[in-house]
């Protein structure tokens, strides 16, 4: 499955502390801790040797040791104490099962399987000198595909978020291009007219949007509204969607801002995208069905739909299987 090839966000790198912590990712349950250099460690939760959950355990002289049976496990998973027999040895197959494991962009990324080919990279979100903020998890019941989808979508912008991102009087969206790029797509020349598209809006505007799709669940799209149209002067702003698919049709989301504020604090700019989000959210879990559907013909579609219905193609050309349907 090539979704197992890909890098995924588990968790906030800061939440990864002393203790282990319990995850999931495509329908596998993790421990993620950290060993005594610092370096993020997930492993499959199961012990090996009676099934219990790694991170009911602890971390002790830089060891993971289960609950269990005290059976510890040292950052190259091998077990090297059991406790019942202390001057036992425990041969190579006495070990756990570890996935690779990376922090970036403020969050711990877990790939359960390499590829054959080309080998994948973490999704990039970063923008520039801007101020970069970390908000999330959000649970979402849909598929991680569903969700993507409605991150590149503007023309529910005029309904979902009214007197937000968007006004009924100005519900036609221009064209705009897209076109295909060694990480998946890009879309220029974007616009939209919005009554309050940032925290520091004080007058509706024209906003220019680009959205890019970056791995078949990551996107980033960045926006700069007309001159005067916010309180922050040279205002701009890049959000980047980060998904874990926790089963074919629920997800685990994080956003990751970029904006050109060094002096709002955090809770404002995450009150501002989580009264966004929160508003699709509703909408993404009433889908039917909750899988994306892949077949041209299953669902309508417009020109105002170019982008999503080139990411449904480009997800058809992948091979992803996960959170979609025919």
């Amino acid at each position: 499955m090539i979704e197992k090839t890909l890098w995924h966000p588990v968790a906030l790198s800061e939440s990864v502390a002393q203790a282990p912590l319990a995850a999931s990712l495509l329908e596998q349950e993790l421990v993620l801790w950290r060993d005594d250099s610092g370096q993020v460690q997930a492993w499959d939760e199961r012990c090996p040797h009676r099934g219990a959950r790694l991170s009911l355990g602890r971390v002790h002289g830089n060891r993971l040791e289960c609950v269990y049976h005290g059976w510890q496990f040292d950052a190259q998973a091998q077990c090297r104490l059991v406790p019942a027999l202390p001057d036992f040895t425990p041969p190579a197959g006495h070990r756990a099962t570890a996935f690779e494991a990376r922090d970036a962009h403020g969050l711990v990324w877990v790939r359960l399987a390499k590829p054959e080919g080309e080998d994948t990279c973490i999704p990039s979100s970063e923008a520039g000198d801007l101020r970069h903020i970390n908000c999330g998890p959000y649970d979402v019941a849909t598929s991680a595909p569903r969700v993507v989808e409605n991150f590149l979508d503007m023309a529910h912008f005029s309904f979902v978020h009214v007197g937000w991102l968007g006004s009924r009087a100005f519900t036609s969206v221009a064209d705009y291009n897209v076109q295909e790029t060694a990480t998946g797509l890009l879309a220029t020349g974007c616009k939209a007219w919005q009554p309050r598209s940032n925290l520091h809006s004080v007058a509706p505007a024209q906003v220019e949007y680009s959205y890019e799709l970056t791995a078949p669940f990551a996107a980033v799209l960045a926006k700069v509204p007309e001159a005067g149209s916010t309180a922050v002067e040279n205002w701009r702003e890049a959000i980047g969607l980060f998904i874990c698919p926790l089963t074919p049709e629920r997800c685990r989301v994080w956003f990751r801002l970029a904006v050109a504020d060094l002096e709002t604090p955090d809770a404002q700019l995450r009150d501002f995208q989580h009264t966004i989000f929160t508003q699709d959210q509703a909408v993404l879990e009433s889908q039917s069905p909750k899988r994306l559907p892949l077949n041209p013909r299953a669902e309508l579609h417009t020109a105002a739909d170019r982008l999503s219905a080139a990411y449904r193609r480009h997800l058809q050309r992948l091979g992803i299987t996960y959170g979609v349907c025919p």
